[in-house]
């Protein structure tokens, strides 16, 4: 629900046209592919390649901006080669990323019908297999692998996957959301392990997905991409949407009490460590920060999925805590000086799109007035310096681009960030 008004920033028009200038230089697959290093061309990529690019002309051309030919020669090119199924496939790669792209080009019954009835049934199989796996691990009492729940590559993106499809479908979609949340409710509870009580999501890996002399015990991931903010958001989300499963509030407290042992006072507002180490844990000492406030790591997605929970749950307390820091991050000299790019995932976009989905929902005053501050690194920028550092949606060209349409537009017309677990 809103509380604050969300103003466009002054720049936000000139933004509009920034972001066309951009998919100009990304009109095509084959303008794009001319210039990208065969090994980083993955068509079936959301985060890197054609799928997430594909967003971008899907987003334009849902709006009237835009040509839907190029969103169609987008998703062709991501189609042309047999979509990536079962466990090799996620949220951001093959079967279920192609599904994303097309449900956000769905504009009118029966558009792309055919192609997402196989889709989803390919993501359906593969959730349920890796829900089945996952469940059986805890059954063993073994630590779970970032990549088994994580927002990028685990369950949590699978879930956000469904939980879109859930809005527009049947009760199936919803139903399997559920089982989704169920299993996150298990993932929240604490384990005995070697002796240490920990959270349910530590795993004995680094916080880059493989072992490491670094992380001899492992870590607790705080982060959205790859820690249990993301499944406190999909919990969130999911909840704001009348689907709930058993346990399912006290999973949210669970995490919210774990994130308030380790958010730190700085002095340029609360902020959560990247991660906890079993040392950390032991001390009750996290390592000194802040670092960026960006949404995969940092203050920007932590909050927002505190904001979330705390809408959730009617947690007055809490969503005066997260938009506060966030608020605090945001107008800081310190935090924003830690931001040295301009991608959703770790840049000035992310930030920007965040801080007015926040504003909308916020009781804490003030939000709305940092945009300009956001936007102004971004318009300082040329479209092709930009493509130069990627093209794609996360740490690429597309995603700024998306990020500044909806300074204008008011959000995602085509539910583009619901990837991202902040909308």
């Amino acid at each position: 629900m809103a509380h604050q008004p969300v103003t466009t920033p002054p720049g936000a028009q000139a933004g509009a046209a920034f972001a066309a200038r951009i998919a100009d230089r990304l009109s095509s697959p084959q303008a794009v592919r001319a210039v990208t290093p065969p090994r980083s061309w993955w068509p079936q990529s959301l985060a890197y390649g054609a799928a997430g690019i594909a967003l971008l002309h899907i987003e334009r051309a849902r709006l009237g901006e835009g040509s839907w030919q190029r969103a169609h020669d987008w998703l062709a090119c991501t189609a042309a080669e047999p979509a990536v199924t079962g466990a090799g496939s996620h949220l951001y790669y093959g079967a279920p990323a192609l599904a994303f792209a097309l449900h956000a080009a769905v504009d009118r019954p029966g558009r792309y019908a055919r192609a997402l009835e196989i889709l989803d049934r390919h993501t359906a199989v593969a959730t349920r297999s890796r829900l089945n796996e996952a469940h059986a691990r805890i059954d063993r009492g073994e630590l779970p692998a970032l990549a088994e729940f994580d927002a990028i590559r685990g369950l949590t993106g699978m879930g956000a996957l469904l939980l879109r499809r859930s809005v527009h479908h049947d009760d199936a979609y919803a139903d399997l959301v559920r089982e989704v949340l169920a299993y996150l409710v298990r993932l929240s509870r604490p384990v005995r392990h070697h002796g240490h009580f920990l959270p349910g999501w530590w795993s004995e890996l680094a916080p880059s997905g493989k072992k490491s002399a670094q992380y001899p015990s492992g870590h607790a991931n705080h982060g959205v991409a790859h820690g249990i903010a993301g499944p406190l958001a999909l919990l969130a989300l999911a909840s704001l949407r009348g689907i709930t499963v058993s346990g399912h509030r006290e999973a949210i407290g669970r995490i919210c009490d774990w994130l308030d042992r380790w958010r730190i006072a700085g002095p340029d507002g609360p902020y959560w460590p990247y991660w906890i180490t079993l040392s950390e844990l032991e001390s009750e000492r996290p390592s000194p920060g802040p670092a960026r406030p960006s949404w995969c790591y940092g203050v920007a997605g932590s909050a927002r999925a505190q904001q979330l929970a705390a809408l959730a749950t009617g947690d007055t307390g809490r969503q005066r805590m997260a938009e506060e820091a966030l608020l605090r991050a945001m107008t800081a000299r310190t935090p924003l000086a830690a931001t040295t790019d301009l991608s959703l995932c770790h840049g000035f976009a992310g930030l920007a799109h965040i801080v007015p989905l926040a504003a909308t929902d916020a009781i804490t005053p003030g939000l709305s007035e940092c945009l300009a501050r956001l936007l102004a690194p971004i318009e300082s920028t040329g479209p092709d310096t930009l493509i130069a550092c990627g093209a794609g949606l996360l740490e690429g060209a597309a995603g700024v681009a998306l990020a500044l349409l909806a300074q204008v537009n008011e959000g995602a017309l085509s539910g583009w960030d619901s990837c991202f677990l902040i909308a």
